[in-house]
C-alpha cells in the first residue's frame, strides 16, 4: 500500500480530524462535530500475528481514529504508558502532536524517527535489539551526543528480493556517525566507507535464548562485515566505529531498503539534481539530465547506484547519499511538510516500521526525547563529511581502502573535541574572539603568584575522556611521586570534556598553580570559580582526550580548521550529482 494512503479507510483521512493552532503551534481536534459523526466508519488498526513487533500493512488505517472524549493518543484509562496523568478540559480537546522544526531532525538525517506523535501503536512498529553493555549506555542531555545510523543491505521487506543476494544476512552498507554538539548549535555527519580495511574487535552478542556469545574479532577486514556476518549485531558495528574513530557511540539506529522507499514516498518525493543523464542497468536508475523528484523504487535506486556518478566507487556513492539526505532534510523542513498533518502521520508510520534501535531508544517517548535535543540546530550548521581514506597499498586491483591518517586525524580530533566543521557556525562565533583573547590574558595572569606545598593540595581526579584508568594512574603518581597525599580518585566524570581542565576557587589559586606546575597544565586548562571554597574542599581535576599520562605534556590543541582536502558538504545547500 502506498505510504501516502496510510491512515485512510472509507475515504476518511485521520489527518483531516486535526487542525494547526497558529497561536500555540500544536495540532488539535477540529472544534465541530464532523469527526464524531464519522468516527464509527473507521475501523481499528490490525497487527500481524506473524511479526508482533512489526505489523504488516493492511487496508485498515495505520493510525487509530482520534475521537472526542478519548484519552490522548498513547494513553489508556487516563494514564500514560510513560507515566503521565490524564488530560483536562473534560476530555473535549486533546493535544495529539507537538511539532517544532527540529523534531524530525533525526528522521531527516538518518531516516529513522518521527515527530511528537504519541500514538501507542507506533511503539509496536519499532524493532529493538539488545546489545548488552555496549557504548556509553545512552545519550545524555548535558553532553555531546553520538548516534550511529546504519543502513543495512539485507533484502528484507516486500519487493526487495529482486535486488540480488536475497538470502544475505546483510552488512553495514551505509554507516554514518552523527555527532551532535554539546551546546546543540551544530552537528557533524561522518560517513564511514564500507570497504575500509580495519580491525573488528571481539563482540559479545545476545542470542535468542538470552545467553551471550563472544564472537571473535577479525584483523584487517572490511568494515561492512562488522554487521550480520558471523552473527554480529549492531553493537559490534558500534565497537568497530570506536576502534576506527576513537569516539564512543551512545546509541544506534538501523534501517533497511524499505526506509528509503517509504520515507521518500511519505514526504511526497525528494528533489534531486543531475548534471548528466543516467542509465544504470545494475541499480535500474534511468533519469534525464536536470531536476527530478524521486520516491519509492526510484529513490532507492538513486542512493544505491555505484556506476552513475563520479568514478563509480563507493566513495562517490557516499557523496550521492549525502546529497539525497540533505535534500530530504530541506524537504521535511519546508512549510509544505511542517504544516501537513497527513505527511506527519505518513512519516510516523513509515519511519517506525523501518526502524531497529538499541534498548536506550526503544520507544516513541525515548526517540522524541532525542529529537527534542536537536530542535535548535539550523540546517546551515549541519555538515556531512567522509572519513578520509587512501587506496589499499596491499592490493594490485584496488577494491578496498585504508584510513588516510594525515587527513583523518585532525577531522577526528575536531569531532572528539566538539568543534563545529561548519564555516557559518564559526563565523557566528568570530565576534567572541576579542572577548576570548581578553579572558585568556586574565587566565595567564592566574599563573603568576605563590604556590602551595604538595602537602596542602587537595584535589579530586576525574576521567572525562582520557585513557582508560587515567584517574587511578594519575592519583598514584601524585601521591607516590609528588607527595600530593590529599588527592582522591573519583573515577569517570559525569560528562566528558573536550580537554583537560582544573576547576578551583579563588582562595585555592596557590594550590592550582602548584598542581598546574606538576602536571604541566597551560593557563587555558585552569577554570577559576567566583566564590571562595570551604577550608577542606578539594579542587576538581578532569582529564580529557588530550591527556596521555601524568607528567607528560598535554596533547596538541584541537584543530579549528579542516585540511582543504577533506570532503564536506552543508545540509542547507543543494548540489547536483556529477
Amino acid at each position: 500500500m502506498d505510504a501516502q494512503s496510510r491512515g485512510r479507510a472509507d475515504e476518511i483521512d485521520p489527518a483531516d480530524q486535526w487542525v494547526l493552532n497558529s497561536r500555540t503551534g500544536h495540532y488539535e481536534l477540529r472544534p465541530d462535530d464532523s469527526a464524531a459523526q464519522r468516527r464509527s466508519r473507521v475501523t481499528a488498526p490490525r497487527r500481524s500475528r506473524t511479526t508482533p513487533s512489526r505489523p504488516e500493512p493492511t487496508t485498515s488505517p495505520s493510525v487509530p481514529q482520534p475521537r472526542r472524549g478519548d484519552a490522548p493518543p498513547g494513553r489508556r484509562g487516563g494514564r500514560s504508558r510513560n507515566g503521565g496523568g490524564g488530560g483536562g478540559g473534560g476530555g473535549r480537546r486533546k493535544k495529539a502532536l507537538m511539532i517544532t522544526s527540529g523534531t524530525l531532525a533525526l528522521l531527516l538525517i538518518g531516516g529513522v524517527t518521527a515527530g511528537y506523535l504519541y500514538y501507542e501503536h507506533l511503539n509496536g512498529n519499532i524493532n529493538v535489539t539488545d546489545i548488552g553493555r555496549t557504548g556509553t549506555g545512552g545519550f545524555k542531555k548535558d553532553q555531546a551526543i553520538n548516534i550511529l545510523v546504519i543502513g543495512t543491505d539485507k533484502r528484507s521487506g516486500a519487493g526487495n528480493e529482486g535486488y540480488g543476494d536475497k538470502d544475505s544476512v546483510g552488512h553495514a552498507d551505509t554507516t554514518i556517525l552523527f555527532h551532535i554538539a554539546k551546546d546543540r548549535s551544530n552537528a557533524t555527519a561522518l560517513s564511514i566507507p564500507r570497504d575500509l580495511i580495519t580491525d573488528i574487535p571481539n563482540c559479545p552478542t545476545k542470542q535468542p535464548d538470552g545467553s551471550t556469545k563472544e564472537i571473535r574479532g577479525t584483523k584487517g577486514t572490511r568494515f561492512n562485515t562488522s554487521l550480520g556476518q558471523e552473527g554480529r549485531d549492531a553493537g559490534c558495528t558500534m565497537r568497530t566505529v570506536k576502534e576506527v574513530t576513537g569516539i564512543e557511540v551512545d546509541n544506534f539506529m538501523m534501517v533497511d531498503f524499505n526506509a528509503v522507499k517509504t520515507l521518500s514516498t511519505a514526504v511526497g518525493g525528494v528533489p534531486v539534481c543531475l548534471e548528466k543523464a543516467v542509465d544504470d542497468k545494475d541499480s535500474k536508475l534511468k533519469l534525464d539530465k536536470g531536476e527530478h523528484r524521486l520516491q519509492g523504487e526510484d529513490a532507492l535506486a538513486f542512493v544505491r547506484t555505484r556506476h552513475a556518478f563520479g568514478n563509480e566507487s563507493d566513495l562517490d556513492r557516499i557523496k550521492t547519499q549525502q546529497q539525497f539526505l540533505g535534500s530530504m532534510m530541506r524537504e521535511m523542513k519546508s512549510k509544505e511538510t511542517l504544516t501537513s498533518p497527513k505527511k506527519f502521520f505518513s512519516l510516523a508510520e513509515a519511519a517506525t516500521k523501518s526502524l531497529t534501535v538499541d534498548q536506550g531508544l526503544g520507544s516513541i517517548k525515548k526517540l522524541t526525547d532525542l529529537a527534542g535535543e536537536l530542535k535548535d540546530i539550523d540546517l546551515k550548521n549541519i555538515t556531512f563529511t567522509t572519513l578520509p581514506v587512501l587506496d589499499n597499498p596491499a592490493e594490485k586491483v584496488k577494491a578496498t581502502v585504508v584510513v588516510n591518517q594525515a587527513l583523518a586525524d585532525p577531522l577526528l580530533q575536531m569531532i572528539r573535541g566538539d568543534v563545529s566543521l561548519t564555516e557559518v557556525e564559526k563565523k557566528e562565533k568570530a565576534s567572541k574572539q576579542a572577548a576570548d583573547a581578553e579572558a585568556k590574558a586574565k587566565q595567564d595572569a592566574l599563573l603568576q603568584g605563590n604556590r602551595s606545598t604538595a602537602g596542602d593540595i587537595r584535589v579530586d581526579v576525574y576521567n572525562g575522556g582520557g585513557p582508560k584508568g587515567a584517574a587511578s594512574t594519575t592519583l598514584a603518581w601524585l601521591q607516590n611521586t609528588k607527595g600530593v597525599l590529599k588527592a582522591s580518585n573519583k573515577s569517570n566524570a559525569p560528562a566528558k570534556v573536550g580537554a583537560t581542565q582544573l576547576e578551583y576557587a579563588p582562595n585555592q589559586a596557590d594550590q592550582a598553580r602548584a598542581l598546574a606546575d606538576m602536571l604541566g597544565l597551560p593557563a587555558s586548562a585552569l577554570r577559576m570559580g567566583t566564590a571562595d571554597a570551604a577550608a577542606k574542599t578539594p579542587m576538581r581535576l578532569t582529564l580529557g582526550p588530550d591527556f596521555d599520562k601524568p607528567g607528560a605534556p598535554l596533547g596538541a590543541a584541537v584543530p579549528q580548521q579542516l585540511p582543504e582536502d577533506v570532503q564536506q558538504a552543508q545540509a542547507d545547500k543543494a548540489v547536483c550529482a556529477k
